[in-house]
């Protein structure tokens, strides 16, 4: 999906499209009327507020007549909990940005977009319909891929040559790294403890990495909510939480492992002051704005056994993360227009293009977009994904998972609770979801 979104060799000074969107009533109305239109945008990507509110003024430039403001999602609440609470305010957003399990509970409240002319354009497997009737209702905004992030002048330094990614196949393998960087007196990682981090990502591994075929997954995951899973003795979540282990040991907060906050991770690894950052693509604009050494960085998988031919040693995940979807309960007709407008604009708009790929750091999800991002994060990922060597992300995870979980891998991080608890927590929290 990624390789045909991102790889074209096309003249990059181009325009994005031969042929622009057809204007249809509904996106023109606005334009008519001569008058101002304001929509409001739910922004869940914290890591690029900034960059979409300034989409929004060089949107507006191109759009005098609207206006776009961008909400940020709080902190500690997840896209779901604060959509609900501008629904039942009766303020919901024009747009809104959800986690993909999110889009089918809002189908009722959501416009169908089957229609728009995107549709025909977005990448293979980037647009769902399994919740939703059959029907187109999300925007595919970015796609994002996750796993050791590492810096490479930190690591060829610790090895003493340059590094290889490929030589690490096990958790035994990441741990003998990890001692190579300590010795070449730099922090081996970096953890940090947000539950969505740990909740939503960290544990997710367990459930992708079970098999390659994602029926398989899911059946599991059937499993552990029929109360069946035996989480306890499953091999990919003992590995994982294996490899876990071995990342609290060589953490450089494993003093006070609970107290990081999401902008400690990029400024130490873009110091250079540790090797190693569990976190994902999103990323690197808060990692090149701590670049001091214009280091270069790419991806590790996190290893889930000491066999290097088990699925998951060798593969990070990606696919389609967030996903945009517009309201039709509160939004008039003429702000259902503009949102859709913002939608083709980031689609087909040349500047529009600039802002998902130069200036948010995302992988597009449309065939139109013919810009190569220059990020070496994304680089990684295509790489990855050319070589075959990636799992999709679990979309179906209920919406209090990566809190409920989160709060459980924060109290295992601490020492406040050993394995034993974590699988009692995690296998109690799966029985409950109805």
């Amino acid at each position: 999906m990624v390789v045909t979104a991102c790889s074209s060799t096309g003249n990059q000074k181009e325009s994005a499209s031969t042929e622009a969107p057809k204007a249809t009533a509904s996106t023109t109305a606005a334009a008519q009327s001569g008058k101002e239109v304001k929509i409001t945008l739910l922004n869940s990507k914290g890591e690029i507020q900034a960059q979409l509110e300034e989409a929004a003024k060089t949107f507006k430039q191109d759009n005098p007549n609207i206006m776009l403001e961008v909400l940020p999602v709080p902190a500690g609440q997840s896209p779901f909990e604060r959509a609900s609470a501008l629904y039942a305010s009766g303020n919901p957003a024009t747009i809104t940005m959800l986690d993909p399990a999110d889009v089918g509970k809002f189908k009722d409240r959501i416009l169908d977009l089957s229609g728009e002319k995107w549709v025909a354009d977005a990448v293979d497997k980037s647009l769902d319909t399994k919740a939703t009737d059959g029907k187109v209702m999300a925007f595919p905004f970015s796609v994002e891929g996750y796993g050791f992030i590492y810096s490479k002048p930190v690591l060829d330094k610790a090895v003493g040559g340059t590094f290889d990614p490929g030589t690490i196949k096990t958790t035994n393998d990441l741990e003998s790294l990890f001692k190579k960087i300590e010795a070449s007196g730099v922090a081996p990682l970096v953890i940090s403890p947000m539950d969505w981090s740990l909740g939503a990502h960290y544990l997710a591994l367990a459930y992708s990495a079970q098999s390659s075929d994602t029926a398989k997954v899911a059946a599991y995951i059937d499993q552990l909510k029929a109360g069946k899973g035996d989480l306890g003795n499953n091999a990919v979540f003992n590995g994982l939480m294996n490899t876990f282990d071995v990342m609290t040991k060589y953490n450089l907060d494993k003093a006070s492992p609970l107290t990081g906050v999401y902008e400690r991770g990029p400024e130490v690894l873009g110091k250079g002051q540790a090797g190693i950052w569990f976190m994902g693509n999103w990323a690197w604009p808060n990692i090149k704005g701590s670049d001091t050494a214009k280091a270069q960085y790419g991806f590790l998988p996190v290893p889930v056994s000491n066999n290097p031919d088990d699925f998951g040693n060798t593969q990070i995940t990606a696919s389609v993360s967030k996903r945009l979807v517009l309201d039709k309960e509160r939004s008039t007709p003429e702000q259902q227009a503009a949102g859709k407008k913002f939608l083709e604009w980031m689609v087909y708009e040349k500047i529009g293009q600039d802002f998902v790929v130069n200036k948010a750091s995302i992988i597009p999800a449309f065939k139109s977009n013919k810009l190569e991002p220059q990020d070496p994060l994304a680089k990684s990922i295509i790489d990855y994904v050319a070589r075959g060597k990636t799992m999709e992300s679990v979309s179906t995870l209920p919406a209090d998972h990566w809190a409920k979980n989160g709060a459980s891998m924060q109290k295992y991080l601490a020492k406040a609770g050993d394995r034993t608890a974590l699988v009692k927590e995690i296998e109690d929290y799966w029985k409950s979801v109805k």
